[in-house]
C-alpha cells in the first residue's frame, strides 16, 4: 500500500497511474503514520511537492528507526542540491521532479523492491521482538532504580537476555546500584545515531555478574543534553531485536527521552510510595499519559513501601489515582542496605519478603503479562493493607481532592 501525502485535492488523480496499485491519500504526518501502522502491505510514502521539507524529513527519520522497511519518496518542483543533501541525511530514498511521472513510477518500483528485501531478510525464526519495560516514577525517592535493577537481575537469572538502559542521563544510578565500573555510556551512542546496530550496542554495554547487560548514564551531567531523543528511540528499537527484555530506568520527569521510551514500551511500570506528593504526582502522570494517548492496558501501577506506617494505604491510593494498584512491595531496611552494597537483593537474599514480592511482580506482569483488572472489578493486591488510621486518612483525602 502506498500513502500519498498531499494537500492538493487533485494529487491522487495526477499521480495515481505513476504510483500504481492501491493509493491511500493523507493530508498530514499523523494521518500518514496511522495509515502505515494500521494497514498491511508494502510501505511507501510519496510526499507531494507542496509538503514542507522539514516535515517530510522528520517523518523519514522516525520511519528509519521504527519502521525501517518503509520507503519515502519526495516530489519537488525542481531539484536542488541542498534539498537532495537534506533528504539523504533524513533517510528519504529518492527525490523526483513532480511532473516527471515516468521517473516517479520507476522510483516507486525501486523503493518497493528494497522494502520487500528488507522484510524478507528480517522474517523467519531468527527474528526477535523483545519486551520493552519502562519503569517510571513522577517523584524522586520512590525506589525506581532499585526496582528496575532488581527486576532486570531477576529476569537475567532466568536465562533471558536482558538489557537495562539508564535514561536518567544526568543523574543515573544504575551503575552504582549494580557496582559497575562502565568504560562506555549512553553518550557513546551519539556518534552512531542514524546507523546504530546490534554491534554498536554491544560496544557500549557493561556486563554484570548475573549476566545482565547495562547501558549506563554518562559520568558527567553535562553530556546528558548531547544525547538526542531520536537516539533513544533508535536504541530501544534495535535493542528489542537482540534482547528478550529491555528494562528502561527513567528520570522522575517527562523528558523527551522518557516520552520516547513510553512510545515504544510494551509495559509501563508506574511507581509511587504511600505519601501525598508521590501519589499526587502519580495521578498527574497517569492523566498526562491519557492525554498523550498512551494505552492504559499496558500500565502496571506499583506501590512501593506499601506497609510503611504513614497513614495512607492501598485503597486510599487507588481512590486518589483513580486506577487499580496491580501490586505492592514491602518496606525493609535490607533494601537500601543492598543498594549500598551494590547488589541486587532479589539475587542476594532470594527468600526476603521484598524479593518474593518482586518475583511475583516480574512473573505476573512482565513474563506472563497478566492483565490488571479494571478499577470497578475486584483486584488482587499482593500486599494487604495494614489497619487504617482513620483520622490521618480523612485529612489526606481532603488534600487529594
Amino acid at each position: 500500500m502506498t500513502v500519498l501525502w498531499s494537500t492538493d485535492p487533485a494529487a491522487a488523480e495526477t499521480y495515481h497511474y505513476a504510483i500504481g496499485g492501491q493509493v491511500h491519500a493523507a493530508d498530514g504526518a499523523h494521518a500518514v503514520w496511522r495509515a502505515l501502522t494500521t494497514t498491511p502491505g508494502e510501505p511507501l510514502v510519496v510526499a507531494g511537492p507542496e509538503i514542507d521539507l522539514l516535515a517530510v524529513c522528520e517523518l523519514a527519520e522516525r520511519l528509519r528507526v521504527e519502521l525501517p522497511e518503509a520507503g519515502v519518496l519526495l516530489l519537488r518542483r525542481r531539484l536542488d542540491i541542498s534539498v537532495l543533501a537534506q533528504a539523504l541525511r533524513a533517510g528519504i530514498r529518492e527525490v523526483v521532479v513532480a511532473d516527471d511521472l515516468s521517473a516517479l513510477s520507476v522510483a516507486c518500483g525501486r523503493s518497493l523492491e528494497v522494502s520487500r528485501r528488507m522484510v524478507s531478510s528480517t522474517a523467519g525464526p531468527q527474528s526477535r521482538q523483545g519486551t520493552i519495560v519502562t519503569v517510571f516514577a513522577a517523584k524522586g525517592g520512590c525506589g525506581k532504580t532499585t526496582i528496575a535493577t532488581n527486576l532486570s537481575a531477576y529476569l537475567a537469572s532466568l536465562g533471558q537476555r536482558v538489557l537495562i538502559v539508564d535514561l536518567d542521563l544526568a543523574f543515573g544510578d544504575v551503575a552504582i546500584s549494580l557496582q559497575l565500573d562502565p568504560e562506555h555510556s549512553a553518550a557513546d551512542l551519539i556518534a552512531m545515531s542514524g546507523h546504530l546496530d546490534q554491534a554498536g550496542i554491544a560496544s557500549v554495554v557493561t556486563r554484570h555478574a548475573s549476566g545482565l547487560e547495562a547501558i549506563c548514564a554518562p559520568s558527567s551531567p553535562a553530556d546528558a543534553d548531547r544525547v538526542p531523543a531520536t537516539t533513544t528511540s533508535e536504541l530501544l528499537q534495535v535493542a528489542r531485536r537482540s534482547y528478550d527484555y529491555v528494562i528502561v530506568d527513567t528520570p522522575p520527569a517527562f523528558t523527551e527521552h522518557t516520552l520516547a521510551a513510553f512510545d515504544v514500551s510494551d509495559i509501563a511500570i508506574m511507581l509511587a510510595t504511600p505519601d501525598i506528593p508521590a501519589v499526587k504526582n502519580l495521578r498527574l502522570a497517569l492523566n498526562t499519559l491519557d492525554l498523550l494517548g498512551h494505552p492504559q492496558e499496558s500500565r502496571v501501577v506499583v506501590l512501593n513501601r506499601a506497609d510503611a506506617k504513614v497513614g495512607l494505604h492501598v485503597p486510599d491510593v487507588v481512590k486518589a489515582i483513580r486506577a487499580p494498584v496491580a501490586t505492592s512491595l514491602p518496606s525493609s531496611p535490607a533494601v537500601p542496605a543492598s543498594v549500598n552494597r551494590g547488589v541486587a537483593l532479589v539475587l542476594d537474599e532470594p527468600k526476603h519478603e521484598f524479593s518474593t514480592a518482586l518475583r511475583a511482580l516480574a512473573e505476573r506482569h512482565v513474563v506472563t503479562r497478566t492483565p490488571v483488572p479494571p478499577l470497578d472489578a475486584p483486584a488482587a493486591i499482593d500486599q494487604q493493607p495494614l489497619p487504617r488510621r482513620r483520622d490521618l486518612r480523612q485529612r489526606r483525602r481532603k488534600v487529594l481532592r
